[in-house]
């Protein structure tokens, strides 16, 4: 198969695109498709501060280099979970693109604050680890950009991740997350950033090509706690549906979109408001009521508040 630009033996094929190019040429054909999805969804505005999620994947990665080669001049959030050699080489990779790019980025050490590590925080508090990094996560990423003066919280969330997570809950009808899958989130109340997530429409595939041509040198290996979540029978499920007919992940995501699109059209004319928000007595964070679960964690442990940050570049 040949590159459609140059007539050269193309290095990948799109099937839902129905074209193929080179390396150079998907590079361009790539950057060209996140740049119109960042505009026709205003997902970075002129003044806005934005920093970036890292976890030392391809996803994050791939969009740290990708801003700063488009101009945005973004910073990054890591949270070191302190999962043996798994955390030890993600945070080898981040330091190696920061120094790539020339940008900071700000690291929480679990286990500095916690005396432990996910794992023991998560058996202390009864949940799966990933529930208690998802808590810690949102917390961190979120008190970087109070504290530092980031208005923007970027992720590298891509296509399958969408698709997979919007199918689980079409299938299990769970109506309370169903039309929170949007590609952003306003910023609340002037406390919790706005988020955005410019690989939206980006397949996996599609970003693992990007960071392998651009040479970025990332984790291969998933985080050991995923092993067994539903996510990953879900994209297999949908990949084994994109195999027999191409774009339909694509397609599924965006009819979200523009049903997405319409519903909060109809709750803005209808009036619907949420809730007065509420703040945490210890730390000044946004929760539903009374102390946010940060710090209730710390509690849990006798310890004091405390979110300090290492700060690396």
């Amino acid at each position: 198969m040949k590159c459609k630009i140059c007539g050269q033996t193309a290095s990948i094929n799109l099937r839902s695109h129905k074209t193929a190019f080179c390396d150079t040429h998907f590079v361009t054909f790539f950057e060209k498709r996140v740049n119109t999805t960042i505009r026709r969804y205003k997902l970075i505005g002129d003044d806005d501060r934005p920093v970036v999620a890292v976890s030392g994947g391809k996803d994050s990665l791939s969009l740290w280099v990708f801003l700063t080669r488009m101009g945005y001049a973004a910073d990054g959030v890591y949270v070191n979970l302190g999962i043996g050699d798994y955390s030890r080489v993600s945070l080898e990779k981040i330091k190696a693109v920061a120094d790539r790019i020339g940008r900071k980025v700000f690291i929480f050490h679990v286990s500095d604050v916690f005396g432990r590590d996910i794992s023991e925080v998560a058996k202390a508090l009864r949940r799966v680890p990933c529930s208690a990094c998802g808590m810690i996560k949102r917390y961190v990423m979120n008190r970087v950009c109070m504290d530092r003066g980031y208005n923007l919280l970027l992720t590298g969330h891509n296509l399958d991740d969408e698709a997979a997570a919007l199918f689980g809950n079409v299938l299990y009808w769970k109506k309370e997350y169903l039309w929170r899958k949007d590609i952003s989130l306003g910023e609340r109340e002037g406390h919790l950033s706005r988020k955005a997530k410019p690989f939206f429409l980006c397949s996996e595939r599609e970003v693992a090509a990007y960071a392998i041509i651009s040479g970025i040198d990332y984790i291969y290996e998933e985080c050991p706690y995923a092993k067994g979540a539903k996510t990953i029978l879900y994209k297999g499920f949908l990949g084994k549906l994109e195999e027999t007919s191409p774009g339909t992940k694509l397609m599924f995501v965006k009819g979200y979109l523009k049903e997405l699109t319409e519903m909060k059209g109809l709750n803005q004319r209808n009036g619907e408001a949420s809730g007065e928000m509420q703040y945490c007595a210890t730390c000044g964070y946004p929760s539903g009521g009374g102390e946010c679960g940060y710090c209730r964690t710390l509690q849990k442990f006798e310890l004091p508040y405390s979110a300090v940050f290492e700060e690396y570049g």
